[in-house]
């Protein structure tokens, strides 16, 4: 077996499915109830990368959270991702979060808006 097809194996080898993460987010109130039609946005930050031949690796989703208060994310790689969570009537959320395992579900609680002041008075 020359070096290139040694080489070549172990590339393969190391990206399997096993590198890959399918990603729950749950949105809820700071009193538990589901947050419905919230927007969910995560960005691939760092991390192993699955190497498609001449294909475009998709490093951005967004998607909104059903009744329950869920998103369900298609399969991405394990690293690093930064998950920002969007609804109205509630603050902005995010985060970067490391996905290391093959399913991970993440409970998100959206705190209620703050209220406004003035620093002039």
């Amino acid at each position: 077996m020359s070096r290139f097809t040694l080489l070549f194996a172990l590339l393969v080898g190391s990206l399997s499915a096993d590198d890959t993460t399918q990603l729950k987010v749950e949105v809820k109130t700071l009193g538990d109830k589901p947050i419905e039609r919230a927007s969910v946005i995560v960005d691939f930050v760092e991390g192993r990368s699955i190497v498609k031949m001449g294909k475009k690796n998709m490093t951005h989703w967004e998607i909104r959270t059903n009744q329950e208060g869920i998103a369900k994310l298609p399969t991405m790689p394990q690293g690093k991702v930064r998950v920002q969570v969007i609804a109205k009537s509630y603050q902005t959320f995010g985060q970067v979060y490391e996905l290391d395992a093959p399913e991970k579900t993440l409970v998100i609680k959206l705190n209620p808006p703050q209220q406004q002041y003035s620093a002039h008075q």
